[in-house]
Parts: structure tokens; sequence; C-alpha cells
């Protein structure tokens, strides 16, 4: 995350190590530290050779792999810069704020090196559908579940835009960290909880209005065996392409999930399903 001096991203320096274990250390120049399997990989604003070197003789630890590139690079080759959906606008921390037309909402986002800037396809498609559902279908949410939150931005947005309860979950300790300083620089903490948990062993608990699942595909299908993942609840689903679409659809329960909305951009999916009831007692969302 970004800590005085620095205000934005330029070029990172990343160092991943064979081992998990380095409970305590910092660096001024340190952005995060993304925990893998059994491995940690680490960045920072400046070259630190001499310092990992220093970290890996105290943790008995070696260099897996490091690298030197641009924020850019990271990103995909994507420039995060602020953005607007209908009502909402969102905007990286290193941005001047704008004036925001009455009724609006802004998200104050330091994306950090962690999935769901807001630039990726998926993300994008969820937010959009989000705001969808929430503003424009009738449907009543006062529940969100967010699994996989990554920055946070779509708890975040889902309080924004008026959901009373909100759940984030994510495995990663640093989209943890990540997530938790941007629902605070949003005011948002009376209404999003913030919680490391990981969905390859076990479930939360899943009773909420609304579940948003922007997954990999091996992890949509894990959950998607699973009959405690089922409740009666409006499900967004993304994260695939359309050479995954099959096996997904073969996943899901049979003649228990009706699809109610497709949606695609730049090669990627969304879904929006529902479990349970008919949704042809229930308003339109499309």
């Amino acid at each position: 995350m970004l800590c005085p001096p620095y205000t934005r991203y330029d070029r990172l320096y990343v160092y991943h190590l064979d081992k998990k274990n380095i409970c305590g250390f910092t660096d001024p120049d340190l952005i995060g530290v993304w925990i893998e399997d059994e491995t940690a990989i680490l960045f920072f604003h400046k070259e630190k050779s001499a310092v990992i070197d220093r970290l890996c003789h105290r943790c008995s630890a070696s260099v897996v792999y490091q690298a030197e590139l641009g924020y850019e690079e990271w990103e995909a080759g994507v420039t995060i810069t602020s953005f607007a959906t209908k009502t909402l606008h969102i905007r990286p921390v290193w941005e001047p704020a704008a004036d925001i037309p009455a009724g609006e909402h802004e998200i104050i986002l330091d994306p950090s090196v962690i999935f769901g800037s807001g630039f990726h396809a998926t993300t994008r498609l969820c937010l959009e559908t989000l705001e969808l559902l929430l503003m424009e279908s009738g449907l009543v949410v006062n529940s969100v579940l967010d699994l996989g939150t990554g920055t946070g931005l779509l708890a975040i947005a889902a309080a924004k835009l008026g959901v009373k309860r909100v759940c984030a979950l994510d495995n990663n300790p640093l989209a943890i960290e990540v997530a938790r300083k941007n629902v605070a620089l949003n005011s948002c903490e009376k209404r999003v909880d913030v919680q490391c948990f990981d969905l390859m062993k076990g479930l939360p608990d899943m009773e909420f209005d609304l579940v948003i699942t922007n997954l990999y595909k091996g992890l949509l299908i894990h959950l998607f065996d699973q009959d405690a993942f089922w409740h009666d609840s409006i499900y967004i689903v993304s994260g695939f392409i359309p050479a995954m679409e099959e096996e997904l659809l073969a996943a899901l329960p049979a003649r228990k999930v009706h699809m109610l909305h497709r949606a695609n951009s730049d090669q990627w999916r969304l879904w929006l399903l529902q479990f349970g009831a008919d949704p042809g007692k229930k308003k339109s969302v499309c």
C-alpha cells in the first residue's frame, strides 16, 4: 500500500521467496507481502537486493525469482486512472477529488498490487451489474457477500449504493490489508466487514441476499459442487471466458439455478443467477 513519502506507484521491485514465514518484516519502501501457498512475494518501491539477502539468511529462505517492472506492466499495460459508471465515480488515491453530481457516489481506491482496480473486464462487469441490481431492478438487497474481495471495490460500491450489511472475504492477507484501508478511506466501516477466509477449506455463512463471486474457474466449480453454497439468493458470477462456460454450466445444480442475465466484455463473461424461487415470480433484473 501507499505510505509516506510515496503518493503513487511507479517502479515495482518484486522478490519471490520460497518460504512464507517472514512475520514481522518491515521496510520503509515496502508496498506489501503477497502470501501464495507456501511462498511470499514482496513488492517494493526501490531495489532491495541487500535487504532480501539479509531476510533470506535470517529465515533460511531463497529467492525463486526477482523482477523490476513498471506499474502499468503489472496492471497488464493499463494506466490506472479515474473512471465512472452511471452513478459511481472511482478514483485512485493519487488523483485529486472532482465535483460529483448530487445523488452519485465517489469511491477512493488504493489499488496497491491487488486484483480489483476496476479496469479488468470482470471487475467492471461485476460493478456495472451490481449497480443495475441495486439501482434499477426493484429488488430489495439488504446484505451482500463478496467472495474474493481483492481491493474491496465491489464491497465498498455495494455499501455506497445503500446495502446495509456487506461481508467481504479474501484468502490473501495483503488483499485483506488493502481492502480494510480502502473501506476506511471511504468511511464504510459500519457497513463493510472484511475478513480473511479460505474458500477451499470451508464456506462462510451464505445467507445473504446477493453473493458476488469474481473468481477463477477451479474455485467456482468447487463452490458450485457444494449444497451449502446455494441459498435463496441472487449470484453475480464472473472470472471466466467463453471456453470455460460449458464446464461451469455442467457444474450448476440441475433445475435449481435460473440464468437471469449474461454479459460479456473483452472475451470475459458474467452470469446473473438466481437459486430457488421461480424468477417469474420476482421482478425482472435485466
